[in-house]
């Protein structure tokens, strides 16, 4: 190892610095053996009982601790703000930012050479990424997998069957005690989202990226295989700190390309635009809305819900995203280097698909369409973005009335009104649930189809807001509309009865307004002050990006690197 270790500027010390750093370290029964010269790697761990999908990291942590023992290393594990997308109010998504800077500042702050990143949950992923591109020493993903595939009624389920039961049930299909019963039947085991919603999609977007080992993506959470992979993973992180292979090194242009090119044939969450995007902006990729519909060669190779029919545990006994990628190796840039130190066609060229009918052929894929498209208009001027492939063909090219939802609360209390105003040609259109009008930007988007609609049949309908929606979600939805409405963005000042122009395959989205009418019509327009006058909220709705830069807080972008600014004693 020919660069000194990072901890030795701790561990390292002669006089009464060093004997501080070591004998407090040794209070824990730490033999002085370890603390004089192994590479020191930090566990990131985001286990939480109030994060379901990462209730079994306590566990997988010790299987990143052999293996870093295995190899030399010395591990410390220590914790940072968990995001249980299923309890946090009001979105997960307003913290992901703030967990960023915790494991920024986590990592800056303490002994630590390289460090795996223990990823779950929705927002766990990126803001766990996104922290450590900010400090830049060697990093490796680990994630905590999915959940076994839920069965009910000789069914198999999962996440997306949510949306399909709470509407059964609102349209008197389903009954209270049905509903209770699927909650254990779904989820019935540890892990996150057993489709391909945003946690899956995170997974694969790390794979693909290279800051993982092959198969982290699809492994079960409650398979003995992602016990092993924790274990190598551990291994590996050691040896990239001799190596001195970095986030910088890995997270190239090439990288990025790969990411996107992944997500579309996978059938990705929308969410991983604004991620995606967050974390270039990290690094220091310059990496745009437009570059997403750079894609639209690719067609869905994997048949998994939302956009198909099966689910994560079926992919990785199908050969997992090593084999989906085998089948895009033509379009990959296959020289990018992952954390194997070793170019990214390694991963995956020995891989086999065992099911034709979960992974198909490039040349015989489950939908010509895939990927997200991005729209752009005058109601969306920097990008609003749709899943095609989760979405009614019928749908793509459509005009209709809008029917408006001022916030969330408006479309709380008149969606299921009788005498709402709406037809199946109708545009809902959702406002003020962006980064900075929520605040947070909340997956509401997908808004439930009017009840007087559900009752006559109507399953889909063209649904327009600035916020999000979960990746188990489908239907004809466009999200992340920039600029928000809460910053006097044209959605803002959409009325009743305006007319809106859907257009994907021109990639349009456009109300019927002359540019005098919108002008007139924003003049009249209320500034939005923030929720809160202090803390964390009034700190992330006064920097927050819009959401075609990512969402990110202005004063994040970049990174600070691993030198601590001073010294302590």
């Amino acid at each position: 190892m020919d660069k000194e270790l990072r901890s030795r500027q701790w561990f390292g010390k002669k006089g009464k610095d060093g004997f501080i750093y070591r004998a407090w370290m040794k209070n824990q029964g730490i033999p002085a053996h370890e603390l004089q010269g192994k590479p020191v790697i930090g566990i990131c761990n985001t286990w939480s009982e109030l994060t379901p999908c990462n209730a079994h990291f306590r566990e997988l942590a010790e299987s990143v601790k052999h293996g870093i023992y295995e190899a030399g290393g010395f591990p410390v594990e220590f914790p940072v703000m968990s995001l249980g997308e299923t309890l946090i109010k009001p979105t997960a998504m307003l913290y992901r930012n703030l967990v960023s800077m915790d494991v920024e500042e986590s990592i800056r702050a303490n002994p630590i050479d390289g460090v795996v990143l223990l990823c779950g949950c929705d927002k766990t992923t990126p803001a766990l990424v996104m922290g450590a591109c900010s400090v830049n020493i060697p990093t490796i993903v680990v994630s905590g997998g999915p959940m076994l595939t839920g069965k009910y009624r000789g069914h198999d389920i999962s996440t997306s069957d949510v949306w399909r039961f709470s509407e059964a049930h609102r349209a008197g299909k389903m009954t209270d005690e049905e509903l209770f019963t699927a909650e254990a039947c779904m989820t019935r085991s540890r892990g996150h989202c057993a489709v391909m919603g945003t946690a899956s999609t995170m997974a694969c977007m790390v794979e693909s990226l290279g800051l993982t080992l092959a198969e982290n993506a699809a492994i079960p959470a409650a398979d003995s295989r992602r016990k092993v992979l924790a274990h190598l993973s551990g291994s590996r992180i050691v040896e990239m700190v001799k190596e001195d292979l970095k986030p910088s090194d890995i997270l190239t242009r090439q990288a990025f390309e790969n990411a996107i090119t992944v997500n579309a044939a996978i059938g990705g969450s929308t969410n991983f635009v604004i991620h995606l995007l967050a974390i270039a902006a990290r690094i220091g990729v310059d990496l745009t809305m437009d570059d997403f519909n750079n894609v639209k060669n690719i067609p869905l190779l994997a048949n998994l819900q939302p956009s198909g029919k099966y689910f994560m545990e079926d992919f990785y006994y199908a050969g997992g995203l090593p084999a989906l990628m085998k089948e895009l190796h033509g379009v990959l840039n296959n020289t990018a280097i992952t954390v194997s130190g070793k170019p990214v066609a390694e991963n995956y060229l020995k891989s086999e698909c065992f099911n034709r009918e979960m992974i198909a052929a490039f040349d015989k894929p489950f939908n010509a369409v895939a990927g997200i498209v991005v729209v752009k208009g005058n109601l969306s001027e920097n990008g609003a973005v749709l899943k095609p492939s989760a979405a009614s063909p019928a749908l793509m090219k459509h005009t209709g009335k809008a029917v408006v939802f001022e916030n969330i609360e408006d479309y709380k209390a008149k969606i299921d009104d009788p005498d709402l105003d709406v037809d199946e040609n109708s545009v809902l259109v959702l406002k003020n649930v962006g980064p900075k009008g929520y605040p947070g930007m909340p997956e509401v988007g997908n808004m439930s189809i009017p009840k007087k609609l559900l009752e006559k049949g109507v399953t889909d309908m063209v649904r327009i807001s600035d916020g999000r929606m979960s990746g188990t979600g489908f239907g004809t939805v466009v999200l992340h509309v920039s600029p928000e409405a809460a910053i006097g963005g044209t959605l803002a000042i959409v009325q009743d009865g305006d007319i809106i122009n859907l257009d994907v395959s021109a990639g349009l989205l456009h109300v019927e307004l002359s540019e005098a009418e919108i002008i007139e019509r924003k003049k009249k327009l209320q500034p939005q002050e923030n929720l809160s006058n202090r803390g964390y909220v009034w700190l992330y709705q006064t920097h927050v990006e819009q959401a075609h830069l990512g969402a990110d807080m202005d004063f994040l972008k970049g990174g600070s690197g691993s030198s601590v600014l001073r010294d302590s004693h």
